[in-house]
């Protein structure tokens, strides 16, 4: 079924989570949020990610303005990763995230 006969496009809610969905987006900005990062930094605590995965997830986010993305030319050559004006919006709904995770694991321990 294609999206468009049961989506319109037209539900902020739903804008929301097809732009968060993936694995690695939400890793991705909850490392930035902690501060610039290099690429092979990110990747190290991106346990599991491809390079070819981290590098399309870094480009979907930075064509959506979330994060920028700095080649600095000295030697050795690296990139540099940060979240944008934009990209740090996100960061009170990640640390809400973050506080929910908690929680519903003291929840689930408490239920066992």
């Amino acid at each position: 079924m294609n999206t468009s006969e049961w989506y319109d496009g037209s539900c902020d809610m739903v804008n929301a989570f097809n732009f968060i969905c993936g694995k690695w987006r939400l890793p991705i900005l909850w490392y930035l949020s902690q501060g610039n990062l290099r690429y092979n930094e990110l990747k190290r605590q991106l346990c599991g990610i491809t390079n070819i995965m981290l590098t399309r997830s870094l480009q979907d986010l930075e064509s959506h303005g979330m994060i920028w993305r700095k080649q600095h030319s000295e030697i050795p050559p690296h990139v540099e990763y940060g979240l944008t004006d934009q990209g740090k919006k996100i960061i009170p709904v990640l640390e809400a995230l973050e506080d929910w995770g908690e929680m519903q694991v003291r929840f689930e321990k408490r239920v066992d």
